[in-house]
């Protein structure tokens, strides 16, 4: 009998094999980064082909780390950065392009002609969404528009497209020779194409964008097997059984399964997600409505979501850009060397401003520096920065529910910060709880692929495995508190509307 699921997470800056058991405890991991492309101010984009590449060499990492073969595996789980678009040739399996990643703000003028006078709410209460260069839908429409003959190609039904759990779906399958060309339902809610309420294509959308329905996955529950293995010899025959988005698979392996129930991934970017169970809410705060997920044929749960584009990738601008720090690790010891930020607010909104904002116009700024600023003070205020807009966004989520939340469970590589941490907990004024198991992404798709093979029998055996490692009870005073929050207030209004026809 197998003992084990194995999970492929693939991140925006690299791509992981877990290997779980029974209890939801970590076996095994192999990781491998993939470059980051940055052709020019506001474009991100990815290497498709490396990707995979880096997806099955992790997967061999992860069994030999183990010293387990494919027979003791149940089911493969996939988890991936979401809205990442890949548009690919289905004869040759070659991408026509290389994905562009979901921080990628080229679209903005696909995103303005679309809303036309309608708005960028031209489509919110069909999908859930905002148009913004954020989701998939204004990638592939310019991938369509601008690489020589892929409009052609498309039209004649040759090229597919996929964000990255279909990528790696498709050449797990057996990419051109007879791949799976499929996505979940919590993928799907991220393209601006898909209707909430039937979980299917909306043709009219696709029309407005001229993206051909022949290019789109099939959109498949979270929870069922997809396909099996042909492509990895390591993985031969084994079952792929679950996708989720990454943040719903976060969600997913926190166990925070019922309506009201969140948490809080501090990632490249941070995102929260609160539970609205099997009904669609609509926000008026700035929050994306989405699927939480489905498994198999049970009725789909939603979810509000606030999404912040910059936390954990400001820490590599630290290192990358700055050079202030060499490893990431370094910018807690960095923080702790001074009381408080010196008057130091760092906005980083180098995609424009995510959730609640939506101004795809602000940029970052580092804002309050004097003669007595020094590398320390900005190291803690970019910790701040990630506290501080996840408490932009829990009072949307607040607002939005009508019930405060009276804590907030995280995960995520940021909450081994120690320091972040307490800040968070103190900037929200409600406790913050880390659970023992802190790979909650692929956790939550491993949870989904073994589910669909009768590995788990049900959620409930799921969230019995959930376990608290530590909390952070707040400390500071709430004058303190509302000092601060104002002067991020002020920090973040200098960031708005700064892109304009002479900034490009």
């Amino acid at each position: 009998m197998s003992k084990y699921v194995i999970a492929i997470d693939q991140g925006t800056t690299s791509s992981r094999a877990i290997v779980f058991d029974k209890s939801g405890s970590v076996i095994s991991v192999g990781q491998k980064e993939h470059e980051q492309i940055l052709p020019r101010a506001g474009w991100v984009e990815h290497d498709p082909a490396e990707i995979w590449q880096n997806v099955q060499e992790v997967i061999g990492i992860a069994l030999s780390r183990a010293d387990i073969t494919r027979h003791d595996i149940a089911s493969v789980g996939i988890t991936n950065q979401r809205e990442t678009t890949v548009v690919w040739d289905k004869n040759t399996g070659k991408p026509v392009h290389n994905a562009i990643v979901w921080q990628d703000t080229r679209t903005q003028s696909i995103v303005d002609e679309i809303a036309g006078e309608a708005g960028t709410d031209k489509y919110k209460a069909k999908v859930g969404l905002p148009l913004a260069t954020y989701f998939s839908g204004t990638k592939i429409k310019w991938i369509l528009d601008n690489v020589e003959g892929a409009r052609k190609k498309a039209a004649a039904g040759d090229l597919l497209f996929g964000t990255t759990d279909c990528w790696v779906l498709w050449n797990l399958t057996g990419g051109k020779d007879g791949g799976v060309h499929a996505t979940d339902v919590t993928n799907a809610s991220r393209t601006l194409f898909m209707d909430l309420k039937t979980l299917s294509w909306d043709e009219s959308i696709l029309a407005d964008f001229n993206v051909p329905l022949s290019m789109m996955p099939e959109i498949r529950s979270s929870s069922e097997i997809y396909g099996y293995c042909k492509n990895s010899s390591l993985l031969r025959e084994t079952p792929v059984a679950g996708i989720l988005g990454d943040q719903q698979a976060a969600t997913f392996g926190q166990a925070a399964f019922q309506a009201g129930e969140s948490k809080n991934t501090y990632g490249t970017g941070c995102f929260l997600i609160f539970q609205t169970g099997e009904e669609i809410v609509q926000s008026e705060n700035g929050l994306l409505t989405t699927v939480g997920y489905k498994i198999g044929d049970e009725p789909a749960h939603y979810a509000l979501e606030g999404s912040i584009a910059v936390t954990g990738s400001l820490i590599q601008w630290l290192r990358d850009q700055l050079g202030i720090i060499s490893q990431a690790p370094e910018v807690e010891d960095l923080a702790k060397q001074v009381a408080d930020n010196g008057g130091v607010y760092i906005v980083p909104a180098f995609s424009g401003l995510f959730a609640p904002y939506w101004d795809s116009s602000a940029r970052g700024v580092v804002t309050g520096l004097t003669r007595y600023s020094n590398k320390n003070h900005i190291a803690r205020a970019a910790l701040e920065a990630v506290a501080y807009q996840t408490r932009d966004v829990f009072d949307a989520v607040n607002a939005d529910a009508g019930v405060d939340l009276t804590e907030l469970k995280v995960d995520g590589g940021m909450i081994a910060n120690d320091t972040l941490m307490q800040f968070q907990a103190d900037v929200l004024g409600v406790p913050v709880i880390r659970p023992v198991v802190a790979e909650t992404t692929a956790l939550g798709a491993a949870y989904a692929a073994g589910l669909a093979v009768k590995f788990w029998a049900n959620k409930d055996e799921l969230s019995a495995n959930w376990q608290e490692d530590r909390r952070w009870e707040p400390k500071m005073d709430a004058s303190e508190r509302e000092r601060l929050l104002r002067n991020w207030k002020k920090a973040v209004a200098r960031s708005k509307n700064w892109v304009d026809e002479d900034v490009a």
